[in-house]
């Protein structure tokens, strides 16, 4: 917990759980409005709250979440548990941060928790892993701007070194482009990636899968992972050319702030759910999809 990585994520999704209602609800109602991915296993309908309090409990070595005195459930209506105690404290705090309405398309460590538990598209390890390798050919540093020209400058200036932090730490190969055409990646290197990401537990894995969905950019969230860089900093390069732009053309202010906020959420959330899923050896074999 005392790594900057996990300060820096669990600050900000903290700084999002206070973020006031009324300001997300008169400028985002879906977390589609705002640009940003799909939710996982989301309801975007707002309901009413409930209980008064959330609070946690342990039981057959899992953590689960009582509102009040209710268990949790799942959309699938499996008792909602996680594996540790940080992450079941983290969801508590998302349940006691709503105020007179339950908006849960922002509740990113309870729809990643569900969706691990209920597992509605029966993904497997495998699944998650291919799909996550797949988003290398789209990956957002590596593909270059040839013009304006300090644009391009700034790109190779902020990418680059990511591209060469990840050839010499994983010993890939992998080159930017120009154009249309994805950029160079060889079959090895992909391996490599394969073996490294099949290393974290099921739910490590959605997680890790949600974080590159976010910022559409596997290199940056392994990164990212590895304690490269903070959570800020791979948003701050994931959205180089949209800040560019800003700067040079003025930007919305809500809009662009809010978007901000929201996807620097996921991103910390997802960062969060990734660590805490990886824990330890016990963590990580409870950790694992329903198939069935």
């Amino acid at each position: 917990m005392a790594a900057p990585m996990v300060r820096s994520s669990l600050r900000l999704f903290l700084r999002f759980c206070n973020v006031p209602k009324t300001i997300l609800n008169t400028t985002c109602t879906t977390s589609q409005s705002c640009g940003s991915p799909r939710p996982y296993y989301t309801s975007i309908r707002e309901i009413k709250k409930f209980y008064r309090n959330a609070s946690i409990a342990t039981s057959d070595g899992w953590y689960e979440i009582n509102l009040d005195k209710r268990k949790l459930r799942t959309p699938g209506g499996n008792v909602f548990r996680v594996p540790n105690e940080a992450l079941a404290l983290a969801v508590a705090t998302e349940w006691n941060s709503q105020d007179k309405l339950v908006e849960r398309h922002g509740m990113h460590l309870t729809n990643l928790s569900n969706t691990a538990l209920d597992n509605p598209l029966r993904k497997t390890r495998e699944n998650l892993t291919e799909e996550i390798v797949h988003f290398l050919e789209t990956d957002t540093i590596c593909y270059r701007m040839e013009e304006p020209d300090e644009l391009q400058e700034l790109q190779t200036a902020e990418w680059e070194p990511i591209l060469q932090w990840a050839r010499d730490r994983y010993q890939i190969s992998v080159e930017s482009t120009y154009d249309i055409a994805p950029p160079l990646i060889t079959n090895d290197s992909k391996d490599i990636i394969r073996r490294h990401l099949m290393a974290y537990s099921d739910w490590a894995l959605l997680g890790y899968h949600y974080a590159v969905d976010t910022i559409k950019s596997l290199l940056l969230v392994m990164a990212l992972m590895d304690r490269h860089i903070t959570v800020e900093k791979a948003f701050e390069l994931a959205a180089l050319e949209q800040i560019f732009q800003s700067r040079r053309w003025g930007n919305v202010e809500w809009h662009h702030d809010l978007e901000k906020y929201q996807l620097q959420s996921r991103l910390a959330a997802s960062t969060l759910f990734v660590h805490w899923c990886s824990e330890n050896t016990t963590v990580r074999q409870k950790a694992s999809l329903a198939i069935q």
